[in-house]
């Protein structure tokens, strides 16, 4: 019986988790970034913000891109209204602006971060820091790593990143 509530349990977990697991690592990798972000309920005011911001179709070429996902707690850390303001047409450049802040070019996997800077597709630079085996972009603390699409690979942020 025990065996069955566990079962049960991580069921009911499943939909919940980020795509951290092998497995769905190895799925994901025929789909691209945005398709892994649009599948994870975590990520739902990402994607509602990439496609205001008219990205989506980008974020779905063939990259490859590194993105600095943040999940949907990440963007509840903002101000209140800062969300709604930004998915607001008058605001699609800056948000435009806030989200390639997120994007590195090329595909950058976890065994290949190093501390430094690190240039934007909005032209900013990140920086990346390593401290007890903590990597952090701009403070925001990377919570999981190589989510790997057919266009790129997604590590997940804590908090939004903004352009100094």
């Amino acid at each position: 019986m025990k065996k069955y509530i566990a079962l049960a349990a991580a069921l009911i977990a499943a939909p919940f988790a980020l795509q951290s697991i092998a497995g769905e690592k190895k799925e994901a990798k025929s789909q691209t970034i945005v398709e892994i972000a649009a599948g994870n309920s975590d990520f739902s005011t990402l994607v509602a913000a990439v496609k205001a911001a008219g990205l989506a179709e980008t974020l779905s070429g063939t990259g490859p891109f590194t993105v600095f996902a943040p999940t949907n707690a990440a963007f509840e850390k903002l101000p209140k209204g800062t969300v709604e303001s930004l998915l607001k047409p008058e605001a699609k450049e800056k948000l435009t602006g806030i989200l390639t802040y997120h994007v590195v070019s090329g595909n950058v996997l976890a065994k290949d971060v190093k501390p430094g800077k690190v240039k934007t597709v909005n032209g900013a630079e990140l920086t990346i820091e390593v401290k007890d085996g903590v990597v952090t972009v701009d403070g925001a603390k990377v919570v999981t790593t190589d989510i790997t699409g057919s266009n790129g690979v997604i590590h997940v942020i804590d908090s939004v990143v903004l352009p100094k």
